[in-house]
């Protein structure tokens, strides 16, 4: 692997380099002022971020950097993730007609008929794993069915820790490999040069073994349950809800195979995802007897359906480009933040001091997989422990000569997949809200969600799954 030049011009725009300490100075805003507002005040990552912003704009102008420079980090720093924002919109139009047509409801449908008393803990994996591949979110896959499944686990006496574990690892094998989750968008984007169905595919050296591992576990853990009888009561209202409001026709099958074909075929993300969002609308007119107006204003705002069963609400009420709003401002407020961060010099300072002890890519890979996890404690926040990393050692992997989806991959593997083992994450938060269960609880049977980052570590230094970035250019 051969080793790119550092490029020292590109901070010849700066009256100095910072020192470290000068350096230190807005990351250390940014912990304190997340921990306290995310954990304390219990309020969104947005304004934090952009005083971060603006602490790193001040101490760069301290130190004689001029307005020009400093807000050109910023919109440099917006344009990174400009594709990833793009694609989230489609994501929501798609979601939204996918939902209204009936689509995501024939998947849940026909992925709840796997539940087997026998394997129910592998039953369970799969199941959320389909659900959240095809609607593009953990959150909504444990907080809907995932609920079902405690209820159905609790009845065959099987540990709460165990069924959330199921259910937790499942649910993030179908958010990273889902193009409609927006994290699974956010880490190829926070990276750079690299799309999402690309980073998808990379993703599945570490996915697929990941889960087969827990996959077995489970199995051999369910071979000690005795068969009993489960309570179907709540899996039947979801399955007798969707068959009474949709119409669940196969063809509608056609859609997923469609969007599934155009990322084997390698179409960009852009018009492969807004083709599955246009024919989501069409199956909505042909199997709903839907008006275009109705879908397009789906599209805009989100599906909104209202049944005798609340769960099938919660479940079913998502998409629209509104409802992706919240995260791409937040994508906006934190790459502002690591734009001054990086075009001022504090991240190629705090960079040098940590890349110091990296001398092989193996080295390299250990120091993203920990900053990352360290900024998942310390943030709360899944998409900061995405975005900063990815941020900051960009620069780091070229120069190493790994392209930037070795380091969506990690940053994806220790960031996104380890969250809901976090309690005071925000997504540890959710998963104990919605599922009842306590983080520390499931954590150890969150198999998927601990082998995934460590298979991942391991990777760096056996070399597996490497891309190389100048043999990926000169294709």
């Amino acid at each position: 692997m051969k080793r790119h030049k550092r490029h020292k011009e590109d901070y010849d725009r700066l009256p100095r380099m910072p020192a470290l300490k000068e350096a230190l100075i807005p990351l250390a805003f940014l912990i304190v002022i997340l921990m306290f507002s995310i954990i304390w005040l219990e309020i969104d990552p947005h304004i934090p971020l952009i005083l971060s912003a603006g602490i790193a704009a001040l101490v760069a102008s301290k130190i004689g950097v001029e307005w020009d420079v400093i807000e050109k980090g910023v919109l440099d720093g917006i344009m990174v993730g400009m594709q990833a924002m793009v694609i989230l919109m489609i994501v929501g139009m798609l979601i939204g007609s996918w939902m209204q047509s009936g689509i995501v409801p024939l998947m849940i449908y026909w992925g709840l008929q796997l539940i087997s008393p026998q394997i129910f803990l592998v039953a369970s994996a799969l199941i959320t794993a389909i659900v959240a591949l095809f609607v593009g979110s953990s959150w909504s896959t444990a907080g809907t069915i995932g609920v079902a499944l405690v209820g159905i686990g609790t009845g065959l006496g099987i540990s709460p820790g165990l069924v959330g574990g199921s259910i937790i690892s499942g649910a993030y094998l179908g958010d990273k490999l889902s193009p409609l989750s927006d994290t699974t968008n956010l880490a190829p984007g926070s990276a750079g040069d690299t799309e999402v169905f690309e980073h998808i595919r990379h993703m599945l050296y570490v996915t697929v073994p990941g889960f087969i591992i827990a996959l077995i576990m489970y199995g051999i853990i369910g071979l000690g349950f005795a068969e009993g009888a489960i309570e179907t009561g709540q899996v039947s209202l979801i399955t007798e809800t969707l068959a009474e409001n949709f119409n669940l026709n196969p063809l509608l099958f056609l859609a997923p195979v469609f969007v599934l074909t155009m990322i084997v075929l390698k179409v960009p993300p852009i018009p492969a995802l807004l083709g599955g969002a246009v024919l989501g609308g069409i199956f909505a007119m042909i199997f709903q007897g839907e008006g275009l107006g109705t879908i397009l204003d789906t599209m805009h705002y989100g599906f909104v359906i209202e049944t005798e069963a609340e769960m099938v609400d919660d479940l079913l009420t998502a998409g629209g480009l509104d409802g992706m709003m919240w995260t791409i401002s937040l994508i906006f407020a934190a790459l502002s933040f690591g734009g001054i961060m990086e075009n001022c010099g504090f991240l190629a300072v705090i960079l040098k001091q940590i890349l110091s002890v990296a001398k092989t890519y193996g080295s390299l890979s250990l120091a993203t997989h920990l900053t990352t996890i360290f900024v998942n404690l310390v943030t709360a926040d899944q998409y900061l422990a995405i975005i900063l990393p990815a941020r900051m050692f960009n620069q780091a992997f070229k120069d190493m000569g790994a392209h930037p989806k070795n380091l969506s991959r990690i940053v994806e593997s220790s960031g996104t997949i380890t969250s809901p083992l976090i309690p005071w994450n925000t997504c540890g938060a959710f998963m104990y809200g919605a599922l009842g269960i306590n983080p520390l609880v499931f954590a150890p049977y969150a198999f998927f969600n601990w082998i995934t980052p460590l298979l991942s570590i391991a990777y760096g230094y056996l070399g597996i799954g490497y891309a190389d970035w100048e043999k990926e250019e000169n294709i």
